[in-house]
């Protein structure tokens, strides 16, 4: 029998965040019941505390930083884990920070292909054939326009959404991962094609994804589901992972 593949996990997450540790291992866990890859898990920190554009800024700035030390212990794969840093930085952004950040461990004689969480809920929505959708984000209201904006200037129309107004960023992740099931309850989907459960990599959703796919019959992705998409399609390993939503039954 042959040896199982390891596979080195890197994640750039904000220092406040207490989620995306906990949800993409979870995934790719699950993942390793039925396939022979095997991960580990490493992450490098930017100092954020408060959402705040501002906070937002100064901290992408130190993502160059993180993307250094990663690649230092030689990661297969990278991920930007903060959706709304990237795109508080202007339309398109992610596609700039994903080749600055590829740069950057390529230089250091590691290259590595990197995910950023905003590209991934683009590229995942995408993936799914979704153009018109509804979300659910933890942000203060300018922050969620500005995250509906991002998205919409992708081609996807979002139809409507929920704003919680958390601007703490530990207070976000104390969210009841089921929360998202029941607060999508109140959500417009006539006529949408998906639905996002967290559009934000901080706020817990991984345990009602599957429970609003089955009471909508509509794809549910969330962030840490897209960003776990998009690093097993980076690469190049099978995307079934059962009960995590239509991303991950392997079809797409």
């Amino acid at each position: 029998m042959s040896a199982a593949r390891l596979i080195r996990v890197g994640q750039i997450v904000p220092s406040s965040n207490t989620t995306m540790e906990t949800e993409i291992p979870a995934i790719l866990r699950a993942r390793e019941a039925s396939q022979p890859e095997r991960f580990t898990f490493h992450s490098s920190r930017m100092r954020m505390k408060r959402v705040t554009k501002e906070e937002l800024a100064a901290m992408d700035c130190d993502s160059d930083r993180c993307a250094l030390e990663l690649s230092d212990a030689r990661v297969d794969v990278l991920g930007y884990a903060c959706l709304v840093a990237i795109m508080s930085m202007g339309l398109g952004y992610h596609r700039v920070s994903q080749e600055r950040l590829h740069k950057v461990t390529a230089d250091n004689g590691a290259p590595a292909p990197v995910v950023s969480s905003a590209g991934a809920l683009v590229d995942g929505l995408h993936a799914i054939g979704a153009r018109k959708i509804s979300l659910l984000a933890p942000y203060m209201k300018p922050l969620t326009k500005l995250v509906i904006e991002y998205i919409e200037n992708e081609g996807i129309e979002v139809v409507d959404s929920i704003s919680l107004e958390i601007a703490d960023n530990l207070e976000v992740g104390r969210q009841d991962p089921l929360a998202p099931a029941e607060i999508t309850k109140r959500l417009d989907i006539n006529g949408v094609d998906a639905i996002v459960a967290s559009a934000c990599v901080q706020m817990p959703s991984l345990g009602s994804i599957q429970l609003i796919e089955d009471r909508t019959g509509l794809p549910v992705i969330s962030s840490s589901v897209a960003t776990t998409y998009m690093m097993l399609k980076q690469l190049g390993l099978t995307t079934a992972v059962p009960g995590f939503g239509s991303l991950l039954s392997g079809k797409f």
